[in-house]
This record gives C-alpha cells, structure tokens and sequence, in this order.
C-alpha cells in the first residue's frame, strides 16, 4: 500500500519538476514584465494628457505660443478645432472657442492625466481619454502619413487595455482607490 501511494505522489526532482519550475519562474517573470510594462504606458500616457493640460494653459511655446495660452485669455481648442479641415471641420469648428467645450477639454486632460498617473478611477479615465483620442482622431482626418491609423487611436485602444488590465495597481494607488467603500459600491469607480 506505501508503495503506491508513493508511486502516485508527484515527482519533486528530474526532468519533469524541472520543466514546471521552469515554466512557473518564466510565467511570474512574463507577468511581472508586463505589470510594470503597462505601469510604464500608463505614466507616459500620464505625462501626454498632463503635458497638453499645462502646455494649452501655460503656453510654454511647445504647442501653445505664451500669448495664447488659456491664462493669458486664449481659447485651448480654437487652434486646433478651428483648423480642421476634413469631413469633420464644421462639426469641430462650430466647437472651437465655445468656452463650455474650453473648460470640458481643459479638466478632461487634467482629470485623465490625473487618473492615470496615480493610477485611479481608471475605468472613467480610460473611457473618457477613450473617446477624446476617437474625437481627436476625427478632427485630423484626412491623415498625412496613413489612411486610417494615428497615435490618437492607438492611444484610445491603449487605455482600455490599462483599464481592463489594472494597470494602476502597479507603480500606483489602484489597490488602495479599490478598497474605499464608495469604490467597492461603484465598481466602474475603478
């Protein structure tokens, strides 16, 4: 009898644990790249959306000249909605400059860059920084450089990817924002 339960106890050396504890390191490893791979786009993603907050309400002479930026009495989307020049560029300029669309763009670029870069709320980040890229990507339509594709809508695809993936529970505060109550009613909040 000891000798078949013996028998039927899996083999703790040889070929065979070698192959699973292989396996199991790679597979700890793979997760722990793209945790941090991840954490990694969101902060970039984080600086792409606080950047553009500071730059169109500063005008630090990157995308915004000083002179119009939003604190010195410019519009943060005459520039670029007013400008648009595809199927779009009534629906967009008819936006561009309305003050209610400024202060919308204004605390949607601060929010999500917020939210990404402390890693909260990504689910409404995600969603929101989602459907700007998407609006953004239709006011450049026709693309320069390809037919369909930019960094708007790669970007748009990207966070919901983070958002699915929990990307802010790495290098971020997304397992402490979990655990609020007000979260744990709202999962969305998430």
């Amino acid at each position: 009898m000891s000798s078949i339960s013996h028998h039927s106890a899996p083999l703790a050396h040889g070929p065979v644990a070698r192959e699973r504890a292989t396996t199991s390191a790679t597979t700890v490893t793979s997760t722990a790249v793209a945790r941090y791979s991840f954490a990694g786009v969101r902060l970039l993603l984080a600086v792409e959306f606080l950047w553009a907050f500071g730059d169109k309400l500063f005008g630090w002479g990157l995308g915004t000249p000083t002179e119009r930026a939003w604190i010195n009495g410019g519009s943060p989307t005459e520039g670029y909605l007013g400008g648009v020049e595809g199927p779009f560029a009534g629906f967009f300029g008819s936006l561009a400059g309305n003050a209610v669309i400024d202060w919308l763009f204004m605390l949607g670029l601060l929010g999500i860059g917020l939210a990404l870069a402390l890693g909260i709320g990504m689910r409404i980040a995600a969603g929101a920084g989602a459907l700007l890229m998407l609006l953004m990507w239709m006011a450049s339509l026709p693309l320069e450089n390809n037919p369909f594709v930019d960094y708007h809508l790669v970007d748009a695809v990207l966070l919901i990817g983070l958002a699915a993936f929990l990307a802010g529970d790495t290098i971020g505060l997304g397992k402490q924002w979990a655990r609020l109550p007000l979260v744990k009613r709202f999962p969305v909040l998430r």
